[in-house]
């Protein structure tokens, strides 16, 4: 807060106070009206939050603030999370990579311009699928194409990062194979290849090819001149086949496969944030005002992540949420709301109400 003078001015709004509001008030409890006054025990000093107020905080604080908390919080929540186990024989961290996009209106946020008659901001997001918990995001317009994250990315030596076709960039993705990180992409249906070598596969599961092979084409063979490992599979539920491509040539194929059907994960994860968490509506219409919120929901996320893993609930986040919603203008210690009461037959009666 100290760094990017959060406080400066401040006369009765703290940072405190603005975070709280946006977090418990809009994110967990999406009340409407600001009201504090009966939440004093949450560190609220004021009694009324003007939505004014809120969304002059919201433009003037440096978003890199909130950032940081985040980022802070991930640091406590990913150990947590580090012996989850993925069902697969690997010890290696998995990462997936993927941005989603809110449509924003181009007259009231034009610095965020994606086409010529409306604004987007996209959130890209490295996701570490052993607890689902972000470890990069990267907020920009609409305009930013996905495949330039791999220029921002440090790369992680021995980590596996799952991408989709749209993230297909031989150069950047020999930078990734230069580095010591695995990748595991789904190929483009016009990518040139010649075949090296087949090894043998057991096709009564959904394996089809497992082969090594080289590029073939002018930019791609330049920007690419190692060989490649591609594996064919085929999807009974949905009847699709995919072709992946990767650097590494170890694991099983059908562990590739498996490692692609992971990378859902993160679709599921823009998905639970855009339906819980209040990233649609913002206060405040600059840039600074809209990446507030954002890492402010993040950081909620991250808090939900961590208070579910110290205290062993075994409900989901959705469920976490909703307890905390109902009762954050109480008293009760979390570790009673979250542990005892779920035990209690119409506490559970109600959230299924709530949810159905």
């Amino acid at each position: 807060m100290a760094r990017y003078q959060g406080e400066r001015y401040v006369k009765p709004f703290r940072c405190l106070d603005q975070y709280l509001a946006m977090a418990f008030a809009q994110q967990l409890a999406r009340h409407r009206s600001l009201s504090a006054r009966p939440a004093e025990h949450l560190g609220l000093r004021c009694t009324r939050v003007a939505r004014n107020t809120l969304s002059k905080a919201n433009e003037r604080r440096d978003w890199r603030m909130y950032a940081y908390f985040a980022h802070a919080l991930i640091l406590i929540a990913r150990p947590l999370s580090s012996d989850e186990n993925l069902g697969l024989s690997l010890d290696n961290t998995v990462y997936a990579l993927d941005a989603s996009t809110t449509d924003l209106c181009l007259s009231v946020f034009p610095w965020a311009l994606f086409r010529a008659t409306k604004s987007a901001v996209k959130r890209h997001t490295l996701l570490d699928l052993r607890g689902n918990i972000p470890t990069f995001v990267h907020i920009s317009d609409g305009k930013l194409h996905d495949v330039n994250m791999l220029d921002i990315l440090q790369p992680e030596p021995g980590a596996f990062d799952i991408m989709d076709r749209g993230y297909e960039d031989f150069r950047r993705l020999f930078t990734l194979n230069t580095a010591g990180a695995f990748f595991v992409i789904r190929a483009k249906s016009n990518t040139k290849y010649r075949l090296r070598y087949p090894q043998p596969v057991d096709k009564s599961g959904g394996v089809r090819c497992d082969q090594t092979i080289v590029l073939t084409g002018v930019a791609s063979a330049r920007a690419y001149p190692q060989a490649l490992r591609r594996v064919k599979y085929y999807d009974r539920p949905s009847g699709k086949t995919f072709n992946f491509l990767t650097n590494n040539f170890a694991v099983p194929a059908q562990t590739l496969a498996d490692l692609y059907r992971y990378r859902w994960q993160v679709e599921l994860f823009f998905i639970w944030i855009k339906q819980h968490l209040c990233i649609k509506s913002f206060f405040g219409t600059s840039e600074n005002a809209v990446k507030n919120q954002i890492w402010i929901a993040l950081s909620v996320y991250v808090l939900v992540a961590i208070i579910k893993k110290r205290l062993d609930i075994r409900a989901d986040f959705y469920t976490i949420l909703q307890i905390l919603s109902l009762t954050v203008f109480e008293r009760t210690p979390l570790i009673q709301l979250l542990t005892q009461d779920l035990a209690i037959p119409n506490r559970l009666n109600l959230f299924d109400n709530l949810t159905g």
